[in-house]
């Protein structure tokens, strides 16, 4: 049996209080993957594309999706993972302060496996965040498919 390939946490925040939060909360729960931050929808579809980039680094990605970013809604970025060959069997957590169940309905519909309400309060969005980051210390993550 091989080693497993290095997981990527793709991070697509655009509040960078929230990122730095987020980050922070991960590597106190002992998870030292690489994380590369995106704070705009267009960058990270951008860096996303067909698939063929993170593929061909040789490892697998986990996304984590705030729905309310500065240029665009998060959910055309979901459907755009979920409509990508090479992208849809990448597990995306949604981390946002959409409490509309209506919009968390439609997330799991389109695919996201996890739907994270960001409290406003900073102490109970830290909680929900290091809970994340023992989550993500122990998810099994697939590659990315060609």
């Amino acid at each position: 049996m091989s080693d497993p390939r290095p997981v990527t946490i793709i991070m697509i925040e655009d509040d960078q209080g929230h990122a730095l939060l987020i980050e922070k909360s991960i590597r106190r729960a002992g998870v030292s993957n690489s994380i590369a931050h995106f704070d705009n929808g267009a960058d990270a579809l951008a860096y996303l594309g067909d698939g063929s980039a993170l593929r061909d680094a040789g490892g697998a990605a986990l996304i984590l999706l705030d729905l309310n970013l500065s240029d665009m809604n998060g959910v055309d970025i979901l459907m755009h993972i979920r409509e990508t060959p090479a992208l849809n069997a990448v597990p995306v957590i949604v981390l946002t302060t959409t409490e509309d169940t209506r919009e968390m309905a439609r997330c799991y519909d389109l695919g996201c496996n996890v739907y994270i309400t960001k409290p406003l309060e900073y102490g109970s969005f830290a909680n929900a965040v290091r809970q994340l980051g023992l989550f993500i210390s122990v998810m099994q993550v697939p590659e990315i498919l060609s």
